[in-house]
């Protein structure tokens, strides 16, 4: 079995992979939970406006209800990016394909569905990394 990468001395903290991790982790932590959390105070912008009717008749209560859902999902995706970052890396990759979805249908910003995009592929590469320098389960038990 392959022992798992994870850098403990200041020479391994120069490795290029290894700060490409901690930059996504950093990233892929503090974004959803800054933008959950604007879910509730809507100062970036009114987000029911990117809420797609078709989702919108799918779940239940209003709009608004709605993203204050999203937001707490947001903020536990960005926890769980910071204490499992393999699997929150994978759950941030699925949250996007669903917000791309979203704005897809909505038939709007296309720009903002790209740029998630982009944004669903640096988390598999998170969760990627996360593979080398994150020790899983059974290692940190030898």
């Amino acid at each position: 079995m392959a022992a798992s990468v994870r850098p403990r001395t200041p020479a391994a903290i120069d490795n290029p992979a290894y700060q490409a991790f901690l930059t996504l982790r950093v990233g892929f932590v503090v974004a959803p939970i800054l933008f959950g959390l604007d879910k509730f105070t809507n100062l970036l912008t009114d987000w029911t406006a990117y809420l797609a009717p078709a989702v919108d008749r799918l779940v239940p209560g209003s709009t608004s209800s709605a993203m204050l859902a999203v937001g707490v999902i947001e903020i536990v995706a960005g926890l769980l990016v910071a204490i499992r970052p393999k699997v929150g890396g994978y759950v941030v990759a699925a949250w996007l394909a669903g917000i791309i979805t979203n704005l897809l249908l909505l038939g709007d910003h296309y720009d903002v569905a790209l740029r998630d995009f982009g944004l669903l592929l640096a988390a598999l590469a998170l969760a990627r990394l996360a593979t080398a320098f994150q020790p899983t389960h059974h290692a940190e038990q030898l």
